[in-house]
């Protein structure tokens, strides 16, 4: 990584080897590849990602920045027709899946694990997911009732990297969002082709619960945690034993199992030792994993919202680039992948001295024992899990530190140098209560 002269090129260089990827994958000649002299493929892709990455408003303005700071050329025509092309979505689908892999790689290579302190979880992928919407594109025509709505997407977030997926588009802002139905459908057609050997647990809120859906999507090893409903009807049927022991199950009152016409399904009852408010969350995992994990994992949700902060904040993200569905399911995977790219730069850059960790850890640090503290004073403390690691928010510095070394042609090692620049001395943790 540290050998690429640039960041521009290291992008170019990602793109070629994730289609290069696609092509060993492939079990036979992809029927996406074509050869397109106008704007091929790699150059569609590498265009996609610095959109998402430069401060712009509109596509023209891209384009005009393309050729002004990067000195890239691409006809107007030619641009928006390749983001509407059919052909592109599905190569642009491949493409980041195996874009994805590779970061994953990477980043599992130096020992980013987040989820390292629950080791119950191990065989399974543990996704954040929710909806994820911006404002509609300009020409968006007026759906039956003469209304437009947000355009949306469905992400998840890989809890235990912090890298970004494309789910599914909800809808381009011609009707009202329905958002669980396009979840559902989408898992069903995963299904078709996916191992039901992997184990994947999907953590999302309250509006996803569905007894029957959930129950029969255990045989494709499909789970899922969410937070009760408080008008959800349910018989109670037998405690489940735990240790309650054991560090991770602390302010676990109960975990039980419950039914609902027929469908069994556990319920852990969780009082916050610092605020003695009580969570009730729900799930599908066996009764064989910790209740404690099961309601840190939901808290644990809450990292997607920090990545579409990003998203909105720092790359500008906050409008559709088309009302036409293929141009959505392109900006959607090229907003994944370039998220990406920022978390894995910073990432790499937080590990390269052990000893120092990012300001942000640092007050997130600092504020947990002041709330210690204050809780100590009313007879309660900080649950112990929430001093373990966790994926932090993107900072600005780094993210603006990718954008302007994209327009100086600044070296990747040269600025990863300055984010290890910016890294802080650790703070003594108390966390004991």
């Amino acid at each position: 990584m540290y050998g690429i002269p640039d960041t521009d090129a290291f992008i170019f260089d990602h793109c070629n080897k994730s289609m290069g990827q696609c092509r060993i994958s492939a079990e036979r000649y992809p029927l996406w590849k074509r050869a397109c002299p106008g704007l091929n493929d790699i150059g569609f892709i590498r265009l996609g990602m610095l959109r998402c990455i430069s401060l712009v408003d509109s596509g023209r303005h891209f384009l005009q920045a393309a050729e002004e700071v990067h000195e890239e050329q691409c006809p107007l025509s030619t641009y928006f027709k390749s983001l509407k092309s059919p052909r592109r979505v599905r190569m642009l689908e491949a493409v980041e899946q195996q874009s994805y892999d590779i970061y994953s790689e990477t980043l599992s290579s130096h020992g980013i694990d987040y989820l390292k302190s629950f080791p119950e979880l191990n065989d399974y992928t543990v996704l954040a997911a929710d909806g994820h919407f911006i404002d509609h594109a300009c020409h968006t025509e007026k759906g039956r009732n003469g209304k437009v709505y947000a355009a949306g997407f469905i992400y998840t977030l890989n809890l235990r990297n912090g890298l970004l997926r494309p789910f599914s588009l909800i809808t381009n802002g011609t009707r009202r969002h329905q958002e669980i139905p396009v979840l559902r459908d989408e898992l069903k057609r995963e299904n078709r082709t996916k191992n039901s050997t992997q184990k994947c647990l999907y953590v999302y809120d309250k509006a996803v619960t569905d007894y029957a859906f959930w129950n029969n999507q255990i045989e494709h090893g499909n789970l899922m945690i969410s937070v009760l409903k408080e008008n959800s009807v349910a018989t109670f049927v037998e405690s489940i034993h735990f240790d309650t022991s054991h560090e991770l199950n602390t302010g676990i009152e109960s975990y039980s199992t419950y039914e609902n016409n027929g469908i069994r399904f556990s319920i852990v009852n969780y009082r916050d030792p610092e605020t003695k408010k009580l969570h009730r969350f729900i799930t599908t995992l066996p009764g064989s994993i910790n209740p404690g994990t099961i309601a840190m994992l939901y808290f644990k949700r809450w990292t997607i919202e920090k990545a579409f902060n990003n998203s909105k904040s720092n790359l500008k993200e906050t409008k559709a680039w088309s009302s036409d569905n293929n141009s959505l399911k392109n900006q959607m995977r090229l907003t994944a992948m370039s998220y990406n790219l920022l978390r894995t730069v910073e990432e790499l850059s937080k590990i390269q001295d052990p000893e120092l960790i990012h300001p942000s850890d640092k007050k997130y640090t600092e504020d947990l024992e002041k709330r210690q503290q204050a809780a100590k004073k009313r007879g309660g403390f900080v649950n112990p899990l929430f001093f373990n690691e966790r994926i932090a928010r993107i900072s600005s510095y780094t993210i603006r530190a990718v954008q302007n070394a994209i327009m100086t042609g600044k070296s990747l090692s040269s600025f990863i140098n300055a984010l290890v620049a910016k890294l802080v001395p650790r703070v003594n943790q108390i966390g004991e209560h």
